[in-house]
């Protein structure tokens, strides 16, 4: 189902890239942070063009619970710890100094998106972890106090409260942010050699190149692959609920997410690794937690968000890599999308502008702490696993084992692969190497996807390609 966001906001198309051309700046991806970026440099004089494989907004964006904030969870305890007071403290302020952006931008472009500015709730039931987050909040300078005004449906025993922050409508915004760029729609990049991008539609010749596509697909030089993981989670829009003036999120096990966003309330939870959800019932577990909060709210849409996460906690934004300079890179946004895009569009318009930008260390993609190497061989770990999955585990089930509208991994004709049956119970095979590095796909009941849980990508009941970083379909046909 489509979130409520895409339920209420339609964006003009644009056309394909019409042939091969040359431009100053090319940027990829048409989604929140790419289209702040691409404004950003544009107002600085820059010629930039951006390419988008699908329609603008169509991936993470209008997914997002679009919560503009500074307040990141359980953050800067633990980024004082990973990246140094120093470096925990830039970023913190980067994310602060982005809400005001976003209000000044609002503001003087006079969009129309439902900004709210509100407080930012974090919620536990023990008070111990909280003050220590408290306390590491207001060291970073914050607008951090405690609280125990708490809406009396949620538990817990408190909640650090950071004031300034907002909430807004996302694709209202960025309707408004895109108006003047030039964005060419349905045109994937395939493949990025020094300045040259490759399209189905042409080639873009360009002096400077963005990655701004959520997960870079470019596996060498960067290794992105081996620095990130990717996670979903699920939301509700409920009607006659409460409404509430702030923003609220719990920590902990079973944690969630609350905001209202005009008469809907929604309700976000039950996050996992991406390929991690082979029990399914995420959503059921969220309408349960509803009907036990909210008795006699309806529910009127539901969908689910895919985030990049990485070891330290903090994005990557800056310089692709050593060995491809005129490169540039914005990922790892955490489950921060909203701040961190428009973080990330301040960085990089600095940095492309040869200008020092005072929050860059704490974003370096080149950053190899020594705090960080534990969360780098996880990743390399979980990869390792994926491609085990593929030689030694067993199928689960055979074919006509599989409930009509679900899928499994079987024997089918003498060979292991995926298979989706429909409910006039015919079979969709498909191939469960997922083609961006050949980890075994894994099948998600609640989305009725192919998700890889080695890097993320994934694909419909089909076959076909949801998000990368994969580029391709896995190969498909109807049995």
């Amino acid at each position: 189902m489509e979130s409520i966001w895409s339920q209420s906001c339609t964006l003009r198309p644009r056309p394909a890239l019409p042939g091969n051309l040359e431009t100053e700046i090319a940027v990829i991806g048409a989604g929140m942070a790419g289209v702040l970026i691409a404004s950003a440099l544009q107002e600085a004089g820059h010629k930039v063009v951006v390419l988008e494989a699908r329609r603008i907004g169509s991936g993470q964006t209008r997914n997002t619970t679009a919560k503009i904030t500074s307040q990141h969870g359980m953050i800067y305890h633990k980024l004082i710890g990973t990246l140094g007071a120093e470096r925990a403290g830039l970023y913190a302020q980067a994310n602060e100094a982005a809400i005001r952006a976003y209000e000044r931008m609002i503001r003087e472009k006079e969009i129309c998106c439902g900004f709210v500015p509100c407080n930012a709730c974090l919620c536990g039931m023990e008070e111990g972890p909280l003050e220590e987050e408290l306390e590491a909040s207001r060291q970073l300078g914050l607008p951090a106090e405690f609280t125990r005004d708490l809406p009396d449906f949620i538990p817990g025993a408190g909640a650090v409260k950071f004031s300034g922050q907002g909430r807004f409508h996302p694709l209202k915004f960025l309707r408004a942010a895109a108006e003047d760029l030039t964005i060419y729609e349905n045109t994937p990049v395939r493949r990025a050699e020094d300045n040259l991008l490759d399209t189905p539609e042409g080639t873009v010749k360009a002096e400077r190149i963005v990655f701004a596509c959520h997960y870079p697909f470019v596996n060498f030089p960067g290794m992105y692959f081996a620095r990130m993981h990717q996670e979903r989670s699920y939301a509700l829009a409920l009607a006659d609920a409460p409404a509430l003036e702030d923003i609220y999120y719990g920590v902990g096990e079973g944690s969630f997410s609350l905001r209202s966003a005009g008469n809907r309330l929604i309700l976000v939870g039950g996050s996992h690794r991406t390929g991690e959800n082979s029990a399914g019932g995420r959503y059921e577990a969220l309408r349960l937690t509803a009907g036990r909060w909210f008795p006699g709210s309806r529910e009127t849409a539901h969908w689910s968000a895919q985030d990049c996460m990485t070891p330290d906690g903090a994005p990557y934004i800056g310089p692709y890599a050593s060995g491809t300079p005129g490169w540039y890179v914005a990922t790892g946004f955490q489950k921060w999308g909203m701040t961190s895009s428009m973080a990330a569009a301040l960085l990089l318009r600095d940095l492309i502008e040869g200008r020092e930008n005072p929050y860059a260390p704490a974003f370096d993609p080149s950053r190899f702490e020594a705090a960080e190497l534990p969360g780098l061989a996880a990743e390399g770990g979980q990869a390792v696993k994926g491609l085990a999955r593929r030689f030694f585990q067993l199928p689960a089930e055979e074919a006509e084992e599989i409930p009509a509208g679900q899928g499994g991994i079987v024997l089918l004709n003498g060979e292991k692969v995926g298979v989706f049956k429909d409910e006039d119970r015919k079979l969709y095979p498909v191939d469960i190497r997922c083609p961006h590095l050949g980890c075994q796909l894994e099948w998600n009941p609640d989305e009725k996807s192919w998700d890889c849980p080695c890097h993320g990508s994934r694909f419909d009941r089909f076959g076909n390609l949801i998000s990368g970083p994969a580029q391709e379909d896995i190969c498909h046909e109807e049995k």
